[in-house]
């Protein structure tokens, strides 16, 4: 098997570290590292300082097999990065010719005097290769030693990039023999984390070691991304055949595969079974028709929504029964079924599903705090209610919810296959 060539990131800029600016060139770096076969193994962020620089050059060169540094590269004074990289290799800054003409010729263009500052744009340590930026100033260096590679980069996101797709990308892979590596992604919904794991702890125990599993909850429920590292031909199969071993121990969670999310799978089931779907929501405010209608072609299957914020509206518009909202309040069973029969009728459509609760902070009581949320679906057998409860945050709620929801139909969908025809 080939050998992992491992890589960390290195992100230069005081303003990364103060949060003025959002530091997206290590995700977009990291995902085509991945790509080509190389594994994005550490990341650090270290501010405008020569020992910090320094310190962090000195781990990454040591512990793996290429280092990307991005930022610090323009022409002020807190732009340090070049000199240091000087010292880190034991050589000094000259003026390039190849990068000199480059400035020249791109102030040329544009009308505008070159001062002495941007002229020092063109200077390089001596023993790197120069990468041309075609898009700014400042340059991109290559260094070799000792089997390993350290990029030196802008931290302009665009010019970050041109220089990574068309000379750094290109290089390594000349450089490096290197593996494929793989992903496969399952995606889980209904079941938390750790319940997950203890599911599929002897599944994962046996997985070989060259095949990685990683969790990834989020309010939509749990991915679990199988990394591959060898042979793309071999990996391929591999992945998918340990995919379907842990289907059968998780089969009634696993909503689907790849980058697919709840409301796609949804529109997918309903559209195989000819079916149509309206939603009434309370608590949710229209998140839930928004997950829904975020999907092309969404309109062949959802028919509409009723935001029933108040209780005139769940009873004048979705037909609420008046007593069952005085007797039982507007969080309720009752009134999540009634919600969601109510809908499925006013808007003829095959299925309905709601939501109604206490998103918060406010507005709860000791018989329902904040965070109870009851949501239902009905459909052409039966109507279903659950109880959900959920903690304070208004924001987590409102998404929880609609996630919860959106699995009580696929589980009606999935029950409606199971009915005798």
């Amino acid at each position: 098997m080939l050998k992992n060539v491992t890589a960390e990131i290195i992100t230069i800029g005081d303003e990364i570290l103060f949060g003025h600016i959002l530091d997206t060139n290590t995700q977009w770096i990291g995902n085509e590292l991945t790509t080509i076969g190389i594994l994005p193994t550490r990341k650090t962020s270290v501010g405008d300082n020569y020992h910090e620089i320094m310190e962090a050059l000195t781990r990454a060169f040591d512990r793996y097999d290429v280092v990307i540094v991005t930022g610090g590269l323009g022409p002020t004074k807190d732009d340090i990065t070049k000199q240091t990289l000087c010292d880190f290799f034991g050589t000094e800054l000259v003026i390039h010719p190849e990068a000199l003409a480059h400035v020249t010729e791109f102030f040329r263009k544009r009308g505008r005097e070159m001062i002495e500052s941007n002229r020092q744009q063109a200077a390089l340590p001596k023993t790197c290769k120069y990468l041309v930026n075609h898009w700014g100033t400042a340059p991109g260096m290559w260094f070799e030693k000792d089997g390993k590679v350290l990029v030196s980069l802008p931290g302009v996101p665009f010019e970050m990039k041109e220089l990574m797709q068309h000379s750094v990308l290109p290089g390594l892979k000349e450089t490096f023999d290197l593996p494929a590596i793989l992903h496969y992604t399952i995606r889980t919904i209904g079941i938390g984390e750790s319940f997950l794991a203890e599911k599929i702890a002897s599944w994962e125990d046996s997985l070989p070691q060259h095949i990685r599993l990683a969790y990834l909850p989020s309010f939509s429920g749990v991915k679990l991304r199988l990394t591959g590292y060898g042979k793309a031909s071999l990996i391929e199969q591999e992945l998918k055949e340990w995919a379907e071993k842990v289907n059968e121990l998780i089969q009634d969670y696993i909503y689907g595969y790849g980058e697919i999310e709840i409301e796609e799978a949804i529109g997918q089931m309903l559209s195989d079974h000819q079916a149509t779907l309206s939603t009434a929501e309370s608590c949710t405010g229209g998140y839930v028709a928004h997950r829904l209608t975020s999907i092309s072609g969404s309109s062949a299957y959802f028919l509409g929504s009723v935001v029933s914020y108040s209780n005139e509206v769940k009873s004048e518009v979705l037909g609420v029964s008046e007593y069952d909202l005085r007797a039982y309040g507007a969080v309720s069973e009752p009134v999540a079924k009634a919600m969601a029969e109510g809908v499925r009728k006013r808007l003829k459509s095959t299925f309905g599903i709601s939501t109604t609760g206490v998103a918060g902070p406010s507005g709860g009581t000791p018989e329902k705090p904040v965070g109870t949320v009851w949501i239902a679906c009905a459909g052409p057998t039966r109507t279903v209610a659950r109880k959900l409860q959920l903690g304070n945050l208004r924001d987590v709620n409102i998404q929880l919810a609609s996630a919860h929801v959106l699995n009580l139909l696929r589980q009606e969908l999935m029950h409606l296959v199971q009915l005798p025809s």
